[in-house]
């Protein structure tokens, strides 16, 4: 059999599952069977035409763990028959931002199932130098590593330390692991939405207390926590303006703010309170270097998310998968698609 089936977003609300060629790794290149792909925020922003980078059509998708097929080329410790994860960030290698190392942030960056086809494919090809060992994790399990990678990073660029009170507003998946991120780091953490199911989720993974803000004042909440000092660090993880206002208003003078939500919408306030707080902002875009260091961190019985996964669908069922998110009442945390 020498065709695959790929899912493919026509243009915004518009899906088809397609026939296509099995393709050919070039030098360089592994074929992978995929076994698992996550679906990201950002794939639900392309679905619904909210995704700023995004254009049409496009195979979504940069979560997933694939088995190598073949490989042509060689790698000192990879081979046929393991199980990977892979960076889906493709950076130009030529930029100013790359030439001084921030890959994750390239001019020219193309990140899978944004400004390249992705993931949702039986197959795919990828270059080998890409590939992340999954060092005997569950296939289930490596298609987290991206999505963690990205919480991961917003809580670096922070500078989190132990016994910083921090904030996270947005408790979807990438809140989530955000907040997991600042607990690793021993930060006292919060985190803030409007679903109790998603809070109650949170709760669970290990966070220090959760805040309805549509049952709970946020402000009265956070100054109960910090005696009236506001958080050390809020980070801002729902991509909507009005919660980038409310981590202005909830960071200590001389805090900071990380930023890894994404949207389309404009945001107005009073820069002045910027410079009268003297914060620090922080954006957070992709990751850098942190697939490595979350699989140890699994390997070592650090941290442990499988829970953080609520639904598998099939690649038949992609559309319902899709719209289910689309339409979350926060029952959902991370859904798979199961290739």
């Amino acid at each position: 059999m020498n065709t695959m089936k790929s899912v493919l977003i026509q243009k915004p609300g518009e899906f088809r599952v397609v026939e296509k060629e099995i393709p050919k790794p070039q030098k360089g290149e592994a074929l992978l069977k995929i076994q698992y792909c996550g679906i990201c925020g950002s794939d639900i922003a392309t679905y619904t035409g909210n995704q700023p980078f995004a254009s049409y059509p496009r195979i979504p998708g940069h979560e997933f763990s694939a088995e190598i097929v073949e490989m042509a080329g060689e790698h000192p410790s990879l081979k046929p028959g393991m199980l990977v994860t892979a960076n889906p960030y493709f950076n130009c290698g030529s930029c100013y931002p790359c030439k001084n190392g921030n890959v994750n942030c390239c001019e020219n960056n193309q990140t899978m199932g944004v400004q390249r086809d992705g993931s949702f494919s039986e197959y795919i090809t990828m270059p080998i130098e890409r590939l992340i060992d999954g060092r005997g994790l569950s296939a289930k399990t490596l298609a987290l590593i991206e999505p963690f990678s990205i919480g991961f990073h917003a809580i670096r660029r922070a500078g989190i330390t132990l016994g910083n009170r921090v904030l996270v507003m947005g408790a979807g998946a990438i809140g989530i692991f955000a907040a997991i991120s600042a607990k690793l780091y021993g930060a006292e953490v919060y985190i803030a939405d409007v679903l109790d199911k998603r809070l109650a989720l949170a709760k669970e993974l290990g966070v220090d207390g959760v805040i309805n803000c549509k049952t709970q004042d946020l402000s009265e909440c956070v100054k109960e926590i910090t005696s009236g000092n506001g958080m050390d660090v809020c980070v801002e993880a729902a991509g909507a303006p009005e919660t980038l206002l409310s981590c202005v208003e909830q960071v200590c003078f001389g805090g900071k703010l990380s930023l890894v939500g994404n949207t389309k919408r404009e945001v107005t306030f009073n820069h002045s309170l910027l410079v009268k707080k003297e914060l620090n902002i922080f954006g957070s875009r992709n990751s850098k270097n942190e697939f490595e260091p979350i699989i140890d961190l699994m390997l070592k019985g650090k941290v442990s998310v499988d829970s953080i996964i609520t639904d598998v669908y099939s690649i038949q069922d992609v559309q319902e998968a899709f719209d289910a998110l689309k339409n979350n009442d926060g029952s959902l945390a991370k859904v798979l698609i199961k290739f």
